[in-house]
């Protein structure tokens, strides 16, 4: 197992390398830093203006030194002022020379500035993956248990009409998209017109203390939409596994239909609905960005927005990695635990 674990390692940092070396070579395509440059200057800067502007700044070198920099491979760009004013990727102008750092990247722990919040890439990042990882918390929480319960029942009498009942249940909530269910559960539970008032519209002030008030529309209206996938996955396998002919010998037996379910049918047929799960965090990271602009829930999704609206190339680059670290890392989980639950994979 740990040979495997090393190896699928050596893979994630790999391919780590080459999604963030492609996501970096887009964001820093010319047209984006022109229009950085006329953001952070004037929107009448003239072509000479731009080109001086980035150049200052070592954003006209070229990509493989640019990207050695955000990394922490390569020295950080020196600019000299003709007034003799030193400044740098890696220090101001007020920092002292036995000061100065060479090296000021991503394996330095300085992700950048961001142009829009004027404030620490590294900390806005930490601060919303925190926001968002609470509410996926309290989504997987919902929508996990809720759904391999349905999943399981459905499949135990696969054609009966608690099968049917549960079965359109699971496909209404997944052809239903986050924003339509949110919409409505804020019209129905919280609109001050003609709604319930059960519930609060708004996420925001969750962000600090989260409550059953103000967190429960946002959680829901996410897990309704993941609870669809994973409960039709584990109803197949469930139904599959149910037919089998090991499942057949025991009730010829004479094993009671709650052995044979709990300690025959469920570890298999929880291996598909497992991959299904790990599937959905790096959704739920990245699928959120509605759901917490519809709640006004300041989390990792609304920062991706802000930075792609604003041109934020270093907070927009940030949270690019960060979602593929995380999707890489969601899918060395599901590799592990897929080895775990079935034994008939031999990974020697």
């Amino acid at each position: 197992m740990g040979l495997f674990i090393l190896r699928r390692l050596g893979v994630m940092i790999v391919t780590a390398l080459c999604l963030t070396f492609i996501v970096f070579f887009l964001t820093n395509l010319y047209p984006n830093l022109e229009k950085l440059a006329k953001t952070q200057g004037n929107f009448r800067m003239s072509d000479e203006a731009v080109a001086s502007y980035l150049g200052k700044r070592g954003y006209l070198d070229p990509m493989p030194v640019k990207f050695g920099r955000w990394l922490g491979v390569v020295p950080g760009w020196v600019t000299e002022a003709p007034d003799g004013t030193v400044t740098g990727r890696c220090f101001g102008p007020d920092t002292p020379p036995e000061d100065r750092a060479t090296y000021c990247g991503v394996l330095q722990g300085n992700w950048g500035q961001s142009t829009v919040f004027k404030d620490d890439v590294g900390g806005i990042v930490r601060e919303r993956l925190g926001l968002t990882g609470k509410l996926m918390g309290f989504v997987l929480l919902v929508m996990v248990p809720s759904s391999l319960l349905i999943g399981v029942l459905a499949g135990m009498r696969e054609g009966s009409p608690l099968d049917r009942t549960l079965s359109t249940f699971s496909i209404a909530t997944t052809a239903t998209p986050e924003y339509v269910s949110g919409v409505i559960f804020i019209a129905v539970f919280s609109s001050s017109a003609f709604g319930l008032k059960w519930f609060k519209g708004s996420a925001t002030s969750a962000m600090e203390n989260a409550t059953f008030e103000n967190f429960t529309l946002p959680v829901l209206t996410i897990a309704l939409y993941g609870m669809g996938y994973i409960a039709r996955m584990t109803r197949a396998s469930m139904t599959e596994v149910m037919t089998a002919q090991y499942i057949r010998t025991a009730r010829l037996k004479g094993v009671s239909f709650r052995n044979i379910v709990l300690k025959h049918a469920l570890r298999n047929a929880l291996i598909a609905p497992f991959t299904v799960i790990m599937l959905q965090i790096p959704w739920l990271l990245n699928g959120v960005v509605i759901v917490e602009t519809l709640f006004n829930y300041k989390g990792f999704g609304w920062v991706l927005v802000q930075a792609a609206g604003n041109n934020d190339i270093e907070l927009l680059l940030a949270v690019s990695v960060v979602s593929v670290i995380v999707v890489l890392l969601t899918q060395l989980i599901s590799d592990i635990g897929y080895v775990i639950l079935n034994p008939r994979i031999r990974i020697s």
